[in-house]
């Protein structure tokens, strides 16, 4: 566009780059002059520093920090390279060929600048997450590469296992053991985990699963974006068994989502599925603080006795979790069904109970459900609703366009469904699905469990997520 600036070695642009916004800065030359052409990088990303007002004294020590394993000589030299950058920048901004009016904002100067990828780390840690078991698959790789390389600051075991089976297994295991265990995968390396999962609502055994979702089927687009996973993480496993499903919305959610799923999955002995996708997984922003005390940490399993059960049927359906050499009882877990001890069981009856049993914890997760957030006005004759990353688009397109008949709901958990859902969408005279997918799965599950049915549906599944502009026209077109 005629607003776009390009900096750098005109021979590098192409003839449809040869404007006067197209500016000839001649890095290859300034870098040979301090000891080579592969000190360039070091020299714009100076000169880019200059231009955004971030000051020499912020830089040298990024630089001295970066390049600390280096001799001393690479490390004077980066810093001279770093020097000749901000001097471009200086004559750019003197000769007028670039103006710049940034100006700082000190209120921000304490602020996090943080990605969905770490916030969903720490939120893990935070938590009391110290076992990740993976199979490497994008967008979720980076998630394990992260608490890898903080592994022992964190006090966390990052375990890359040889398939998506292994590493299931390995999270359920570490939860067995008394840890507390998180399975990341992307939606294909799923497809192996599901037998696993299965296991573990039969086990009822806490686990939490992170999926970054991208388009499918089979490899798909696997560096791009998509809603497509939920109704699979809905109904994967064999047989009957209760869970909960977190879409965290923004980089805040990630964190205390996270932090929540743990204590959820202790607390109920289910598994736990937190959605994210590309997009939010690597979108960075820069926030004001993060409080790990919001969700208190605390252990949910006992000290056992002699004659303890494993399986005790109660009134809840929840049975005291035990762990092994954790007081004088045996812990017996089966994948067959089984009765209160845990040994294998063909009594009929006693199968009946524990279906029940299992089943029995919906009405505990319902208690708990994290309410939808209403944004706009309360009284509403169309209601736009969303769910995971589409948060924060969906919010500003809404403010931009200024319907004081219109309100946004937005899920960060979108199963079991918040009670009050239902009313939310009976007061609605016109229901609008927006989903970066193409079938509208969590307009499906809506319907499912509300029996109201989407008016419109606005879909996305390109491998993009939705901008601003694009879906304010969208939203404008259904409107109107």
């Amino acid at each position: 566009s005629s607003e776009t600036i390009l900096l750098g070695e005109k021979k590098n642009y192409g003839n449809e780059y040869q404007g006067e916004n197209a500016i000839d800065i001649p890095l290859s030359e300034i870098a040979s002059g301090v000891g080579g052409p592969i000190y360039s990088n070091t020299v714009a990303v100076a000169l880019l520093a200059g231009l955004l007002k971030v000051e020499k004294e912020v830089l040298d020590p990024y630089l001295r920090h970066h390049f600390a394993g280096k001799d001393e000589t690479v490390v004077h030299k980066n810093l001279e390279a770093a020097r000749k950058g901000y001097e471009v920048t200086d004559a750019l901004l003197r000769n007028g060929k670039i103006q710049i009016g940034l100006v700082k904002h000190n209120e921000v100067k304490e602020e996090i600048l943080i990605d969905g990828v770490e916030a969903l780390a720490m939120g893990a840690i935070a938590g009391g997450c110290n076992f990740l078991s993976f199979y490497p698959m994008s967008p979720s790789t980076a998630l394990a590469v992260f608490l890898a390389e903080h592994s022992k600051e964190l006090g966390i075991i990052v375990e890359q296992a040889e398939d998506e089976i292994s590493a299931m297994n390995m999270g359920i295991g570490a939860w067995y053991t008394g840890a507390r265990g998180l399975a990341s995968t992307s939606g294909g390396g799923f497809a192996l985990m599901v037998e696993g999962l299965s296991l573990a609502g039969m086990i009822e055994s806490p686990i939490v699963v992170h999926i970054g979702q991208r388009p499918g089927p089979a490899t798909g687009l696997p560096t791009r974006t998509e809603q497509g996973e939920l109704l699979f993480a809905l109904y994967s496993g064999h047989g009957e068994f209760p869970r909960i499903i977190l879409t965290p919305g923004t980089i805040e959610d990630c964190f205390y989502l996270a932090q929540k799923a743990f204590d959820l999955a202790d607390q109920y002995q289910v598994p736990v599925f937190i959605l994210t996708d590309q997009y939010l997984l690597e979108s960075h922003y820069n926030i004001s603080s993060l409080d790990p005390t919001r969700t208190p940490l605390q252990k949910h399993f006992v000290e056992t006795k002699q004659d303890y059960r494993r399986y005790q049927l109660t009134e809840t359906g929840l049975s005291p979790r035990g762990i092994p050499n954790f007081g004088e009882g045996l812990v017996i877990l089966d994948s067959d069904e089984h009765d209160e001890e845990g040994h294998i069981t063909e009594d009929l009856d006693l199968r009946t109970k524990m279906v029940n049993k299992r089943l029995k914890k919906l009405d505990l997760l319902i208690k708990e459900v994290i309410a939808p957030e209403l944004v706009g006005p309360k009284e509403y004759k169309t209601l736009i609703i969303g769910w995971g990353s589409t948060y924060p688009i969906l919010k500003e397109a809404l403010e931009t366009l200024g319907r004081e008949d219109t309100a946004l709901l937005h899920f960060k958990q979108v199963y079991p469904l918040h009670p009050y859902t239902a009313d939310y969408l009976a007061k609605a005279k016109k229901r609008v699905t927006v989903e970066n997918n193409g079938t509208g799965q969590f307009g499906q599950l809506l319907r499912m469990q509300t029996g109201f049915p989407m008016d419109q549906k606005i879909f996305k599944y390109n491998g993009s997520p939705f901008s601003v502009e694009e879906l304010e026209g969208q939203l404008r077109s259904v409107l109107d």
